[in-house]
């Protein structure tokens, strides 16, 4: 009996990967997935796959997130950037400069952890649901707030807050290198919006001839990120709220086919890519149901806001669709997500 839990989620994986696993889907990036990402490195091209970070711009498409601030830091009260060193040492022909970042992790090309997303569940079996994570890992003693909202309440927290556990940091270990497969939504449904479920999907993948096999991962090109970079950091919300295709999380068969794929993360460069039915207020159940799918119940980590298509571009050009990917995210212990300068390699 895992020490966590008594009863998991219907179809999820808690427990497959051990009790106390923290990487998901990622168990499945093994030796011989990055020997075949590195088979498809023929042509030895790499593709940037980050947005400039301070893309979309504003803070309009989450009132929450806002570009990075970036500032010099100090030295003895005096501004460290064209700094002479000869003003300490003379002679010295040094220029120094130096600076730092504060930064919204997932404002821009992002990685979500394992901690990003958990579910109101009923873990322990005795009819009272609490905030649970992933492999049944709890708010307020493993994902720790400034605020603890557990019982109905708010109470401060005299606590460090962060993610003890499925932290970024845990994907970061893992190295995130292995084979990719591109599925190029745009390149069937332009930027028209577009809901995709499981029957429009296999039919893309049919005729594009995709195959998704155990330990991929999959990207979906929709044709967000060159809409959001042609607006050059002045974000139009009427046109990018109305654009783009994205998957049906409302399409249980969708669901079951990300279970069974084996895929290890889903990838898109839509700010929203994982749509779903909206719920009526106080309809109990997830907002975000392929959110609560393949995090929460899966643990497959979500890749938002990448610069996919010119990339797919080159694939489709060239009749491919699998590429190697190098995706690191930042090293930070406790973070919930994470900026990544992906590399896709030809």
């Amino acid at each position: 009996m895992n020490p966590r839990w008594k009863r998991r989620p219907a179809g999820s994986t808690w427990g497959d990967f051990g009790p106390d696993d923290q990487r998901g889907r990622l168990n499945l990036l093994t030796r011989e997935k990055v020997l075949q990402g590195v088979a498809e490195v023929r042509e030895g091209l790499a593709f940037c796959l980050s947005w400039p970070l301070d893309f979309p711009g504003d803070a309009k498409l989450n009132a929450r997130r806002h570009p990075p601030r970036l500032q010099p830091t100090s030295r003895d009260g005096v501004p460290n950037m064209n700094f002479p060193l000869a003003r300490l040492h003379p002679g010295a022909t040094d220029v120094i400069s130096d600076d730092a970042a504060f930064i919204h992790l997932e404002y821009s090309t992002h990685w979500n952890s394992l901690a990003q997303l958990g579910q109101m569940f009923d873990a322990d079996g005795d009819g009272k649901a609490e905030m649970v994570y992933y492999n049944g890992y709890r708010a307020g003693e493993h994902i720790v707030g400034p605020l603890d909202y557990r019982d109905g309440g708010e109470r401060a927290v005299d606590a460090e807050p962060g993610a003890r556990a499925l932290g970024i940091e845990n994907m970061a270990t893992q190295c995130v290198q292995g084979r990719a497969v591109m599925i190029d939504l745009h390149k069937h449904y332009g930027n028209a919006r577009k809901l995709v479920g499981y029957a429009d999907l296999m039919e893309i993948m049919e005729k594009d001839r995709v195959v998704v096999e155990a330990g991929d991962f999959v990207c979906l090109r929709t044709g967000f990120d060159r809409l959001v970079l042609a607006m050059d950091r002045k974000p139009d919300l009427a046109v990018l709220d109305s654009c783009c295709a994205g998957l049906d999380g409302g399409d249980a068969r969708l669901l079951d086919w990300i279970t069974e794929s084996g895929l290890v993360s889903l990838i898109t460069d839509h700010h929203a890519e994982l749509h779903s039915p909206r719920r009526r207020e106080r309809e109990r159940g997830a907002r975000l149901p392929l959110h609560e799918h393949c995090v929460f119940k899966l643990g497959v980590h979500l890749g938002e806001h990448w610069l996919l298509s010119e990339l797919a571009d080159w694939l489709s050009q060239h009749a491919r669709y699998r590429f190697l990917l190098t995706a690191p995210p930042l090293r930070l212990p406790g973070a919930v997500g994470s900026p990544v300068t992906p590399v896709g390699t030809v």
